[in-house]
């Protein structure tokens, strides 16, 4: 079984260099507090790379991804469900030094590993 990582875009696409935006639309991220489920590999870990100043990411667990189907899941006009959910703001804000830090330094980018499961459920 793989693992698949959980990718939210926590700031904004204003100013954003070109290379960055076109790798997010890419990761089907296009929107504010949007999340998209990926498989774990390195192709996908080298674009999370490029805009990681934007993003944040870790491994999604099973339950914490139905959660996010059953509640967030939208479904296109051919019935299938879309690659991406939109969530609201985090109940509770982000992490103390805000939305520009990284997640190491008590800020909300980057990697967080299994605390991603965590965030999602505050933003559902």
């Amino acid at each position: 079984m793989t693992n698949k990582l959980a990718v939210i875009l926590i700031r904004g696409l204003v100013r954003i260099q070109t290379t960055v935006k076109d790798t997010l639309k890419m990761l089907n991220i296009e929107r504010k507090h949007v999340c998209v489920v990926i498989e774990d590999t390195p192709s996908a870990r080298g674009m999370i790379n490029k805009c990681k100043d934007y993003v944040t990411w870790g491994e999604i667990d099973s339950a914490t991804e139905k959660i996010l189907t059953e509640k967030r899941g939208v479904k296109g006009k051919d019935g299938k469900l879309k690659k991406y959910f939109r969530l609201s703001p985090p109940r509770g804000g982000f992490e103390r030094k805000g939305i520009k830090k990284d997640f190491t330094v008590s800020g909300a980018l980057g990697y967080r590993g299994n605390k991603i499961n965590d965030l999602i459920k505050k933003m559902i």
